[in-house]
Parts: structure tokens; C-alpha cells; sequence
């Protein structure tokens, strides 16, 4: 009598047990069927995603799009003029000598230099009418001629003081002066320390030395003649190459007052529009947070529409166990459709911030910034967020006994 060979105790004969498995388009169908099953729920929870996202990316694509304005800004502008302003010592005001502008000029690696000086006693008026208390903040300042070409100053109206018309009653106004005084166009004549003055030009705004903007203009042999100036100026602008231009901030001061240094006050007006972005950078870090707070929210929406999927959903998940699920195949399911709905908020969120950040910079006339960076790691965040948020839901599930699931 014959029986079966042994093979080490297991009949080989014995049918073998099949292992469920889960394939890709099948965790991808299952992890939708939620979404599709109740639409307005899966948009309501997205869009919570979708704001923090989108705010997160249009506060930095606004900003990224800013500081591509004002590198631009800078590098036409350049960043290598200096200002030096006359100071005082001991409390007691100390003039600059009248070659001040040549005596930079002296300074390895200086280019150009020129120097202005503004009449303290001198006021300017649309006409004779005006009441004198009533100067709308603006300036009379008198100038050497080549001040232009060393603050990138352009006209817009008329013309530049020329060595004839520095010495007669005549004025060039920056941009603020002319709106303030209701002055268009050359020709027309305003009330300038007592006396009827000529506009002979008009300035476009002056970004680096911006005090020029709210002043009146004349020239030095005018001011000499018609107002007693005395050769003293209290600024200095000067150009530099751009790699001296710290050497050179540094030898201006005893330049120009080797008696006195510590009476200089030397800047670099550059300086003030970095600072400018360095205040907006902590501002766009404010924004950020409040929109990390938002895409917080929205996760929580997320995990609170995937508990609540759990609790409607709990006689599926009794009739796929008992039909041979895993509890890692239902982990999966509702762990896919929490990345699924993240996913599409985040996407979503990144299309509405894109479109938000480019509308606000084309608004301001700059040049739209998004850096790619910024959408991968917006849309990357709310998969994490999402995979967090659906964890405590797809373990819940997974650990629901199928007969409990289909009693319930």
C-alpha cells in the first residue's frame, strides 16, 4: 500500500492560500470613491487647504515679485553713491569748507562729486499771496551745476541750470515741488525769497536723494548775489566704483572736516531701500505665519471629514474585511483619499495664489516673480498635512472588526 510521499510535514497537494492585494489603480479608485460619492463635502474640505496655500504662495510670490522690482531698481539706480551731510560739535553747527566737493573728489576710487547747501532763511510760494507760515515742507537749494550726473537726476519738463541761467532768477524744481506749487510746464514764474523767479525746468523723481524732490533749485552765483549765500555747502553727494565705495565712506568724513570728522554724517542712500525691504521681508514673514495658521485649519477640516467618512462609511468597511480586505488595505483606502483630497486643495490653492501673487505685481507694474520652489513645497506641505490628517482616521478604520461594521 502506497500513500503519499512526505515533504518535510505539508502535503503539497493542499491548496495554497491566496494573499489579497491592493494594486495601485485599485488605492486610487478606492481612495476617490469618497470624493465622489459626496462632491460638496470634498470641495467644502479642499477649500480650506486651498486658502492656506494660496495665501502662503501669493504673500511670497508678492514679495519675490517686490525684491525683483528693487534689484532692479538698485542696479539702475546704483548702489555706489554716497551722501555727507553737515553736522554739528559740541552743539554747535559746522559749515563745510567751500571746495568740500573737490576735496572728495581727491579720494582714490571717487569718481565725480558735487555739492548743494540749502537756504535756511529762503522760502518758496506759488505766488506773493500765499501766507509766509504756509511753506508745504518744501526747500530752496542751490547747487552746483553738475549735481544731475552725480544723483542721476533727469528733467522732465525744460531744461538743467546752464551757466547762464545759474545766474539770474531762475529755478528748477524737483518732482514734489512742482505738484505742491501747480507747476506743469517751464516759463511760469513763482514768489522765491521775496522776488518773482523763473521755472526753467522740471525734475523726475530722484530715488536716491529723494530731498531733492521737494526743492527749489537755483544756482550758486544767484543765491550768492540775490541772497547773501556764503560759499558754505551742507551736503555732498559723491560716485564711486564699486569696489571702493566702503574705503571711501570711510576717508569722506576726514575729507572733507579733517578738524573735525565726527561733525560729518556720511550715508549711503541705497541703504534706506534695502532697509525699506528688510522691514517688508518681516512683514511677508508675518503673512506667512497667518497663512501656515490657515493651512493648519485646513488640515483640521481634512481630518474631520475623514473621521466623519469613517463613522458613515463603517458597514463598506465591514463588507470589504469580510471579503477578504487586509487592515492595511483599508488603512490604505482612507489614507489615499485624505492625500487625494489635500492634494487637490493644494493644487487648487497653488493655481488661486499664482494667479494672485501675478494680478498684485502686474498691478504695481512689476515684473510677476513665483518662484518654482515655492508651488513644490506649498503642494509637497499639503501632502504632508494630509497624510497627518488621515492617519488617526485609517488606523480607526482598519481597526473596526467586520462584524461589529456590519451590525452597526
Amino acid at each position: 500500500m502506497t500513500g503519499p510521499v512526505p515533504t518535510g510535514g505539508r502535503d503539497r497537494s493542499a491548496p495554497r492560500k491566496l494573499r489579497s492585494r491592493l494594486r495601485a489603480d485599485d488605492v486610487a479608485y478606492l481612495g476617490s470613491a469618497g470624493l465622489r460619492a459626496r462632491p460638496a463635502r470634498a470641495v467644502l474640505s479642499a477649500l480650506g487647504i486651498a486658502i492656506g496655500i494660496a495665501a502662503m504662495i501669493a504673500v511670497v510670490g508678492i514679495s519675490a515679485s517686490s525684491q525683483e522690482r528693487l534689484n532692479s531698481q538698485l542696479a539702475s539706480l546704483g548702489t555706489n553713491l554716497l551722501t555727507a551731510k553737515a553736522g554739528s560739535s559740541n552743539g554747535t553747527p559746522v559749515p563745510f569748507p567751500s571746495d568740500a566737493s573737490l576735496r572728495v573728489e581727491r579720494i582714490t576710487g571717487v569718481e565725480s562729486a558735487t555739492a548743494t547747501a540749502d537756504l535756511k532763511t529762503v522760502a518758496v510760494y506759488r505766488n506773493s499771496k500765499i501766507n509766509p507760515e504756509l511753506t508745504g515742507g518744501l526747500t530752496v537749494t542751490t547747487t552746483e551745476l553738475d549735481l544731475l550726473d552725480v544723483v542721476g537726476g533727469e528733467v522732465t519738463a525744460g531744461e538743467w541750470l546752464n551757466p547762464a541761467t545759474a545766474t539770474l532768477p531762475t529755478a528748477v524744481l524737483g518732482a514734489t515741488a512742482a505738484q505742491r506749487l501747480g507747476v506743469v510746464e517751464p516759463g511760469t514764474q513763482i514768489w522765491l525769497g521775496g522776488r518773482n523767479v523763473t521755472v526753467v525746468g522740471v525734475l523726475a523723481p530722484i530715488k536716491l536723494a529723494q530731498e531733492l524732490d521737494s526743492a527749489a533749485l537755483i544756482g550758486m552765483p544767484a543765491a550768492a548775489s540775490a541772497f547773501g549765500y556764503d560759499d558754505a555747502p551742507t551736503r555732498v553727494y559723491e560716485r564711486s566704483s564699486d569696489e571702493t565705495v566702503a574705503s571711501v565712506s570711510t576717508l569722506m568724513a576726514a575729507s572733507i572736516q579733517p578738524a573735525s570728522p565726527s561733525s560729518v554724517e556720511v550715508s549711503r542712500p541705497s541703504d534706506v531701500l534695502a532697509a525699506k525691504a528688510a522691514a517688508d521681508d518681516a512683514f511677508t514673514g508675518l503673512l506667512l505665519a497667518l497663512g501656515s495658521i490657515a493651512l493648519l485649519v485646513g488640515g483640521i477640516g481634512v481630518a474631520n471629514t475623514m473621521v466623519i467618512s469613517v463613522l458613515e462609511r463603517r458597514r463598506e468597511i465591514g463588507l470589504r474585511r469580510a471579503l477578504g480586505a487586509t487592515r492595511s488595505h483599508i488603512r490604505l483606502q482612507f489614507l489615499a483619499e485624505a492625500l487625494l483630497l489635500s492634494a487637490l486643495g493644494g493644487l487648487a490653492g497653488a493655481v488661486i495664489g499664482s494667479g494672485v501673487s501675478a494680478l498684485i505685481a502686474l498691478a504695481n507694474g512689476w515684473v510677476p516673480v513665483i518662484p518654482p520652489l515655492v508651488l513644490v513645497a506649498g503642494v509637497s506641505a499639503t501632502l504632508v498635512i494630509g497624510a497627518i490628517a488621515g492617519l488617526y482616521p485609517a488606523i480607526r478604520a482598519a481597526r473596526t472588526p467586520p462584524t461589529v461594521a456590519l451590525s452597526s
